[in-house]
């Protein structure tokens, strides 16, 4: 039962928010001309397909992808484009044209043609199957043309920078070929697939990396996934097939035409993903889905829209909700952080995590990097590599959210490659425990690029041969945190994430013995602690002794883990001791003040991250409510390297430093910058940063910033407006630990309403409106 908590401001004033505040509609990107090309695309999805939709000289067009659909390469394949033409032709000019994503029920809505004859194109995707709608409406009977074009009608030869969207990147081994898909004309239907071959990069890297004994033991996602779908209209019966060329690529056509002119036409994208080595098995699943799914089709248009209805009940932050102005900043930060959440959520169910550089939205390279005349499949820094330090930007601010069946596709990434990973340990080392690299591949192993082809012999063949990646080993400890969060967050058991979580933990305590027994007689140090060394501050700071990074994540994993209550006794004996050896922080003074240290010692500086911070982000050992904040905040200001790599660009987390720190006036400037509208025509298509288009760890970066500045939590306290303007007007609802969610709204600078359920955690929050930064100093001592 919902009620208003009034005790932190005093004043009982039911209804005061605005109708505006609670209507997404205000945020729903409307385009009243035709775009240009592709890169003034608008964002379509559903459960795991995605979709760049845009009207280009009278034309529908659209991209369409769909989550894990990797070649031979492991480059993350589009699954072509499609092309709507009506003859005559009501789009012929722009009057009365407009495009709309409308947000609340995910679907977008093209308009145009003259007063006496309007038409319609409405564009939808399932969200609980992967079908692709598509329903043409006129007063008067047109004929529809529809192209089904793709690029991959023949083998391409993939050469320079092609292959960075390949996980051969720089150092292809041979000639690599972009296989030719499958496609042909059936009754009323377009079929099209890809079917990889039995050997793929992932045998190129077993044989790379030394690890063929134990070879058929290993996890193969690539071998023989076969991919694609049907292009399906009731009324549209095979016309031609054709020649063309869109941007820098040429094209095949495949083209379906009415039957007769009408008023009301529509189609279908039926889309199957299945890895076998059947060609004629994949395509029963795909009939299988077309059949159950052309019964009931009003029954799931409803269900998709009850989907995204509770989507965005269950979470929103709205900023200046009584104003509507894109030259707004305020504004357009709220609006841009609900489109790219709602990009976020075109992923939901997908087989594999939303990739950081360009999710399912990317287009032709050329509108990213006017040097790369590439096909639309491209993407700089590949497809199925993950790099963890950017993804996980993706999925922390899911916690907030309360969008917790979102991480899954994450977690079963990892869980997936655990055994690879663990073969690793045993192969290179002998001992125990998942070795998870930073840019890894989707069957566990390190990118082969980045692992090194021209490595000195006798060289560990367990370590990557790279002045960035070597020795970073801790990012996955931020995804055994998002593991724990969940329980914390929900009460749900996590016994599923255990051995996962144990795996990890286990790689560094015996790891680091391992290697402190190669160099000498001791163990550990003089303390009794573990040697972190060599290792790793992120991508900077490089072979580092005791990273305070790694620190900082295995003394909170580790606290967390053992706060679970289903841990055995024995569990619980042999956690406690590996704590006990995890070593202290380090610190530094400069200019008379105390600051975090990225590590006790370090040879060098490689990249520009800032893991000296990491102990306040992620990590929580350092915020407001905790002690020596002044420490942490001294970091932010004082360290020559923190000073000097502060950036809102991209994965940079400065923003979420300066909200964890409670420094308001900074924490906002950053957010203004990081969450303001992008270069592009849709506003959220941030990037390339040091990625691409659109960039998602730069759009998850600012999520979680903006979500630190209105809500943190220390235990079971709650800090409201820690780090929020008092003059920013804003309605949100995030998600707090213990299974609470926190609604409120901010209206020249009062709290004018406030939720807070379960009734009982009312009495855990604390109004920080306004507080100086003195307020935030004291009450953490």
């Amino acid at each position: 039962m919902k009620f208003v908590f009034l005790t932190l401001c005093g004043l009982l004033c039911l209804g005061l928010e605005s109708s505006r505040a609670q209507d997404l509609s205000h945020y729903n990107p409307v385009w009243n001309s035709f775009s240009k090309n592709a890169s003034e695309s608008m964002p379509l999805g559903g459960g795991d397909i995605g979709m760049n939709v845009w009207m280009e000289k009278g034309e529908l067009l659209f991209y369409f992808s769909r989550s894990g659909t990797f070649d031979e390469h492991n480059t993350l394949l589009k699954l072509g484009r499609v092309r709507v033409k009506l003859t005559p032709n009501p789009f012929d000019t722009e009057n009365n044209f407009q495009q709309e994503l409308h947000l609340k029920e995910g679907y977008i809505l093209v308009q145009g043609g003259s007063n006496e004859q309007p038409t319609t194109f409405k564009l939808w995707v399932d969200v609980h199957q992967p079908i692709i709608h598509v329903e043409m409406e006129s007063r008067s009977p047109l004929t529809m043309q529809v192209n089904y074009e793709n690029w991959r009608y023949k083998n391409r030869t993939v050469k320079g920078a092609a292959n960075n969207a390949n996980s051969y990147k720089w150092a292809p081994q041979g000639e690599i070929i972009t296989y030719k898909d499958s496609v042909k004309f059936e009754t009323n239907t377009v079929l099209f697939y890809h079917q990889n071959r039995k050997n793929t990069v992932f045998d190129v890297a077993v044989a790379q990396q030394q690890m063929q004994s134990v070879k058929d033991q290993m996890m193969n996602p690539l071998s023989n996934l076969t991919f694609g779908g049907k292009l399906v209209g009731e009324h549209l019966q095979p016309a031609k097939t054709s020649h063309g060329h869109y941007q820098d690529t040429d094209f095949k056509a495949w083209t379906l035409s009415s039957e007769k002119p009408a008023k009301k036409q529509s189609f279908q994208i039926y889309l199957h993903t299945q890895q076998t080595s059947d060609q004629a098995k994949w395509q029963k699943g795909l009939d299988s889905l077309i059949y159950v799914q052309n019964k009931n089709t009003k029954q799931v248009k409803a269900s998709s829209v009850a989907w995204w209805r509770e989507f965005w009940d269950r979470s929103f932050i709205i900023t200046d909700p009584n104003k509507e102005a894109t030259n707004d900043t305020i504004w357009q930060i709220g609006q841009n952080y609900q489109l790219f959440r709602y990009m976020l959520g075109c992923n939901a169910y997908g087989s594999y995590p939303t990739k950081f550089n360009g999710g399912l939205f990317t287009v032709d390279p050329i509108y990213t990097k006017t040097d790369m005349p590439l096909t639309p499949d491209h993407r700089n820094w590949g497809g199925g590599t993950m790099t963890a330090q950017n993804q996980r930007l993706v999925y922390f601010p899911m916690l907030k959210t309360g969008d917790f069946e979102m991480m899954k596709p994450q977690f079963d990434f990892y869980l997936r490659m655990l055994k690879n990973a663990e073969l690793r340990s045993q192969v290179y080392w002998g001992h125990g425990g998942g070795s998870f690299t930073e840019q890894i591949e989707n069957f566990g192993l390190p990118n082969p690029a980045e692992y090194g082809w021209n490595r000195p012999e006798g060289y560990d063949p367990g370590m990557q041969y790279n002045a960035w990646l070597e020795y970073q080993w801790d990012t996955v400890l931020e995804f055994c945190l998002m593991m724990l969060e969940q329980e914390r967050y929900t009460g749900e058991n996590v016994e599923k994430y255990i051995p996962f979580i144990e795996s990890c933990l286990r790689f560094f305590d015996e790891h680091y013995q391992y290697l402190a027994k190669q160099r000498g007689a001791k163990t550990f140090d003089e303390q009794g602690d573990l040697i972190l060394f060599p290792g790793s501050a992120n991508e900077t700071y490089k072979m580092a002794y005791n990273a305070n990074s790694t620190i900082s994540a295995l003394k909170t994993v580790l606290e967390r883990f053992l706060e679970l209550p289903y841990l055995s006794a024995d569990q619980q004996a042999h956690w406690s001791e590996m704590l006990e050896r995890i070593p202290p922080l380090s610190f530094r003074e400069i200019e008379g003040h105390q600051l975090l240290a990225p590590a006790k010692l370090w040879e060098r500086v490689n990249n520009t991250e800032v893991p000296q911070l990491y102990p306040v982000y992620p990590w929580g050992i350092y915020g407001i409510g905790r002690s020596d904040l002044q420490t942490a905040i001294n970091t932010y200001h004082y360290d020559p390297d923190a000073l000097k790599f502060r950036s809102h660009v991209g994965w940079k987390q400065d923003n979420i430093f300066a909200a964890r720190l409670g420094l308001t006036a900074e924490a906002a400037q950053l957010s203004l910058r990081k969450m303001g509208n992008s270069e592009r025509r849709f506003p959220a298509f941030w990037g390339p940063g040091f990625d691409w288009v659109p960039d998602h760890n730069w759009g998850g970066s600012g999520m979680i910033g903006m979500q630190e500045m209105l809500l943190q939590t220390n235990q079971e306290k709650i800090y409201l407006f820690p780090a929020w303007p008092m003059e920013w007007d804003v309605h949100f609802k995030l998600y707090a630990p213990y299974q609470t969610t926190i609604e409120a709204v901010l209206e020249d600078g009062v709290v004018k309403k406030l939720i807070v359920l379960p009734k009982e955690r009312e009495k855990d929050v604390v109004n920080m409106l306004g507080w100086t930064l003195e307020q935030k100093l004291k009450f953490s001592e």
